[in-house]
């Protein structure tokens, strides 16, 4: 792969699994120095950490285990970027969690907690990282939104406002730089194959008395007309697309990537 992003700095949240480390991944085979961020088991951390490293030329790529549920973490997680990497050029918010009930039976916590994490953590990491950005005269904001970023659906109150303020977020910021080489942009995935999607797939079975095969076609792929996961190397593709040469007109998006879900 041809290193155009070499000599850039990138942090990628909620990036020890999932697409978010399929995005660390890609940019590290492209060039850039990519800090982690994210939960998990050590050992898994830890194999996160070498699996980027080792495209990095290094034992393990640096990691932040910032909680972004509370702001002055999300703002150091930046400060602490910005000193392991030497430069923070690219900044993709992924990470996100969920919790599906009806809006009487939401649990107040577990609201919070999605708009904080999946909506505010997005604007605090912005917020700080636009300055260097600017001086530097050259930035990449990836905001990892969704599907419901641009449709609703039932029993997903908190994640739904979240990924709409997020595309809309992405939209101002555009804006504000418009002027500048740094582009703003969100990416609206459906349904990803990853580990905790998959998990899904055999309560759903269950629940319907059907095999994983049709619970996947006709129950959680149901608003996807492709009847097919997203895979997330092509999640990856469009975000390294982004950071490329080629893209810098693309801005103030939300760029949907969802097996003709928001076709409808």
């Amino acid at each position: 792969m041809d290193k155009f992003l070499d000599g850039r700095g990138a942090l990628v949240t909620g990036s020890t699994s999932g697409i978010g480390h399929g995005i660390a991944l890609l940019l590290a085979k492209a060039g850039a120095k990519v800090m982690l961020n994210g939960f998990g088991k050590p050992d898994e951390i830890a194999k996160a950490r070498a699996e980027v490293g080792s495209l990095m030329g290094v034992a393990e790529a640096p990691y932040s285990a910032a909680d972004l549920s509370k702001p002055e973490a999300v703002r150091q997680m930046i400060k602490d970027a910005e000193a392991a990497l030497g430069t923070l050029d690219i900044l993709v918010n992924n990470a996100g969690i969920q919790v599906v009930a009806p809006i009487e039976e939401f649990p107040d916590d577990k609201f919070d907690a999605i708009i904080a994490i999946n909506m505010s953590s997005n604007f605090h990491a912005i917020k700080a990282a636009l300055p260097g950005m600017k001086a530097r005269d050259w930035g990449r904001i990836i905001n990892i939104a969704s599907a419901h970023g641009l449709r609703g659906s039932p029993h997903k109150v908190a994640y739904v406002m979240a990924k709409h303020a997020v595309v809309g977020m992405t939209k101002v910021v555009a804006q504000e730089v418009a002027q500048t080489p740094i582009t703003v942009n969100a990416i609206c995935p459906g349904f990803v194959r990853t580990p905790l999607a998959e998990a899904q797939l055999a309560p759903l079975a269950k629940e319907h008395g059907v095999s994983e095969e049709v619970a996947l076609r006709d129950y959680l792929l149901e608003k996807q007309p492709s009847k097919r996961w997203i895979e997330v190397d092509e999640v990856a593709q469009m975000a390294l697309y982004l950071c490329g040469p080629g893209s810098g007109g693309v801005t103030g998006t939300a760029l949907s990537i969802d097996g003709g879900w928001t076709s409808a």
